[in-house]
């Protein structure tokens, strides 16, 4: 089982009046890992997977403590915890080394954009994404 890793900037711009990062912009975090996962490390040159197109079915957020700004990025790590036949869940820990900030997990739902309309995982995704499975967080029991 392997878990994607993620080293997210953070900008002057994601922090809000009380001095730390906003909790909107944790969600952009979580797309920036998202779409680095299953974009850029994606199988195969000229393979189709996941680029014909994907929407967020569902957001899921714990919010564990404050992060401030700072000039090192903050990682985000993530993982599948759950592949259906039309949707798959994707959860995610935003940290540094001995501090989580979020724990996190959206249910994303392949869609054909030309078709307007969901379409199933393919043989060649559930691949890619069977090495990423795992069912629970890291120090954590898994879920029941």
């Amino acid at each position: 089982m392997a878990r994607h890793i993620y080293q997210c900037p953070l900008r002057w711009s994601d922090m809000d009046a009380f001095g730390h990062v906003n909790n909107v912009v944790f969600l952009r975090y979580l797309e920036e890992a998202r779409i680095d996962f299953m974009f850029r490390l994606a199988p195969g040159d000229g393979s189709p997977s996941f680029s014909g197109g994907s929407v967020v079915a569902r957001h899921e957020i714990d919010y564990v403590r404050p992060l401030v700004h700072r000039h090192e990025p903050v990682t985000v790590e993530s993982w599948v915890t759950k592949i259906g036949a039309a949707s798959l869940t994707i959860a995610y820990e935003i940290k540094d080394p001995g501090t989580v900030y979020v724990r996190a997990s959206t249910v994303v739902v392949p869609f054909d954009l030309d078709a307007q309309r969901p379409r199933r995982i393919s043989a060649e995704e559930r691949s890619f994404l069977e090495e990423y499975v795992d069912d629970g967080m890291h120090g954590e029991a898994p879920a029941a």
